[in-house]
């Protein structure tokens, strides 16, 4: 079902939120892994503001969804959203991989309230939800599992291993997302290890595949309605973002991969932030 204005206006103020929040906490750190998470943004904002059965006071509900952040290095935008939602205090982002604080530069299960998986080693994550999304179906419950992983992830093995048993079990209710911002932290994904053609490659794992503009929230929450209605196969959405989207400096740049913002910097970012979201906001006012 196609968002209406009312919704579709609702995520991208809230997207916009999290994007400054992202960069705040950015600056309170010293530094962090802001391109990807910036890319990944509209992804975070529709699962868990409008697609996820998830909520920051019922972590313990037997029926949630499950997510699990595969591409971990982005704890420093997926810890906003889980703090937006009440997990835990804003006020742990302040302290955002600081010494003892309870927010390492990777998001740990046992320390962080909301997140389902500790990360570290990338291309784990696929598997992980893989066994989620078996034991569902093994437990005969409806609760689903997504999972988000970098383009430059899937030059790991263990991604088409998990690829192949998702298939070969027929979880449909498994949805793969990956952030195709077409780069690594080395460069282009096409010069480092080629992906393309990576559609076809889904394809031929045997997964329902959507393509899209990742930095469109409609396109992301039809996507998400599909992938629902799709049966007998897992699904991923292929997600074309922007490394950097929202912060026009660093927008398209491997080297903001990771990276840190002095006081001027800091300021011309927050003012590229508020002109993203009017530009944003024409675009749902035109629909």
């Amino acid at each position: 079902m196609a968002l209406d204005q009312a919704e579709w206006k609702r995520l991208e103020d809230k997207a916009h939120e999290l994007r400054k929040l992202t960069l705040e906490t950015v600056i309170w750190a010293g530094s962090g892994h802001i391109g990807g998470s910036l890319s990944a943004m509209d992804v975070l904002t529709a699962l868990y503001y409008h697609e996820m059965n998830f909520k920051g006071d019922q972590l313990d509900d037997p029926d949630r969804d499950r997510f699990v952040l595969s591409k971990g290095h982005i704890g420093v935008g997926f810890a906003p959203v889980l703090a937006d939602l009440g997990c835990f205090p804003k006020d742990w982002l302040k302290e955002y991989n600081h010494t003892l604080s309870p927010l390492g530069m990777h998001p740990s299960a046992e320390m962080v309230p909301g997140v389902e998986v500790s990360t570290g080693s990338l291309g784990h994550g696929l598997s992980v939800a893989v066994g989620m999304a078996m034991g569902a179906k093994l437990g005969k419950k409806d609760w689903r599992t997504y999972t988000l992983l970098g383009d430059g992830e899937c030059c790991e093995g263990s991604v088409w291993e998990g690829a192949m048993a998702a298939s070969n079990f027929k979880l449909d209710n498994l949805v793969a997302i990956v952030d195709r911002n077409a780069l690594m932290m080395d460069g282009p994904t096409e010069d480092v290890m080629a992906m393309e053609p990576f559609a076809e490659k889904w394809k031929a794992f045997g997964w329902e595949v959507f393509d899209i503009d990742g930095n469109n929230i409609s396109e992301i929450v039809d996507a998400l309605d599909k992938a629902k209605e799709t049966k007998g196969k897992p699904s991923v959405i292929i997600a074309n973002t922007t490394k950097g989207a929202g912060i026009d400096f660093i927008s398209g740049d491997y080297k903001w991969h990771y990276g840190a913002f002095a006081d001027d910097l800091a300021d011309k970012a927050r003012e590229s932030l508020d002109r993203y979201h009017d530009e944003r906001l024409a675009r749902v006012k035109g629909a």
